[in-house]
């Protein structure tokens, strides 16, 4: 790939306003004419086009920022023509979707690469360093939470058929954080409530039991209008316990058993490290040099199934065995 790759741009919505500055940083940007596609050309300077076959013959690579029930089709009609995909997340609305891309991916040998952008930001990567490192020993219980505003302006989050709801929209990033973390997930067990009166509430809570004995507890919330964008976690393991809110000052606190080669601290953080910008760098690294990015496919996909799963057992109220469902594997 050239240095100053050309980058397609499928999407025009709250999303692409932090990806776009990356983009025209890092490459030739050219975007597919849909709505709102004219003004964000106009003000980032990219170059524009009618159909999405002229985007994917005019790039390097296609990043897909659209609605969720559209990434299987655009994405699949990408890969097809062996260009290399950066899709949002969730990489597609079902399983068996996302099975079918990482497939087809494998198989024309197209580089297909989900943007778990948490895995880039600074406390959650300290955090996978800090597991990597054995510093906080065999995991024992992680929690992560996450709230925001309901997503304004696109009636499509709140049809679950489109979005898949919290659980595949939002609460997707701490499953693939658990993931990461504490290894392959055997059953989920989960809890949703959704409130559309008045300012539109949807709550979800999740437990996942891994094959290493961890469990892991995800919350997952939307609110109205005025409530914070926070985001935390605790993880605790046999040597010791790492924390994280967004909402404090000091965000990061920990009680670990020091070690001789860094007296116990944790490196500084820069708040400035912008995690979109990481995100990209990192997949277009792995283009060129062929070296595998944070986040695979098969990432993507099993961040799917997880949260798929837990989608089924918060309608049934029954725990769900991964190795017992018509999940997609």
């Amino acid at each position: 790939m050239q240095e100053r790759p050309r980058i397609g741009l499928v999407g025009a919505g709250g999303i692409v306003s932090l990806h776009a500055p990356n983009l025209v940083a890092f490459g030739d940007v050219t975007v597919f004419a849909h709505e709102g596609a004219g003004e964000l050309a106009a003000q980032h300077g990219m170059d524009i086009v009618t159909s999405l076959d002229e985007l994917i013959a005019a790039s390097d690579v296609v990043l897909i920022a659209t609605p969720t029930h559209t990434h299987h089709e655009i994405a699949r009609r990408v890969l097809a023509a062996g260009v290399p995909v950066i899709a949002e997340k969730p990489l597609a609305r079902t399983s068996a979707q996302s099975a079918e891309l990482v497939d087809l991916a494998r198989r024309a040998g197209v580089p297909l690469f989900p943007a778990h952008v948490v895995r880039y930001f600074p406390a959650y990567a300290e955090l996978r360093r800090a597991v990597e490192s054995g510093r906080l020993g065999e995991l024992a219980v992680l929690r992560f939470s996450r709230s925001s505003a309901y997503p304004a302006g696109a009636e499509w989050y709140g049809a679950e058929e489109l979005s898949g709801g919290i659980i595949l929209d939002q609460m997707i990033h701490d499953l693939d954080q658990a993931r990461w973390l504490a290894g392959e997930v055997e059953s989920v067990f989960a809890q949703a409530t959704r409130r559309s009166q008045g300012d539109p509430v949807h709550a979800a809570h999740v437990l996942l039991r891994h094959a290493s004995g961890a469990i892991s507890s995800c919350a997952g919330v939307w609110g109205p209008h005025h409530l914070e964008f926070t985001t935390g976690f605790s993880v605790a393991g046999s040597r010791g316990r790492l924390e994280y809110s967004s909402s404090r000052e000091t965000e990061l606190s920990f009680d670990l058993a020091p070690v001789a080669t860094d007296g116990g601290h944790l490196p500084a953080l820069s708040a400035a490290v912008d995690p979109y910008a990481l995100e990209v760098a990192d997949f277009l690294q792995s283009l060129r040099t062929g070296s595998t990015p944070r986040v695979t496919a098969e990432d993507g996909h099993e961040a799917v199934r997880i949260a798929e799963a837990a989608v089924l057992s918060a309608r049934t109220g029954q725990l769900v065995r991964l190795s017992e469902t018509g999940v997609a594997r």
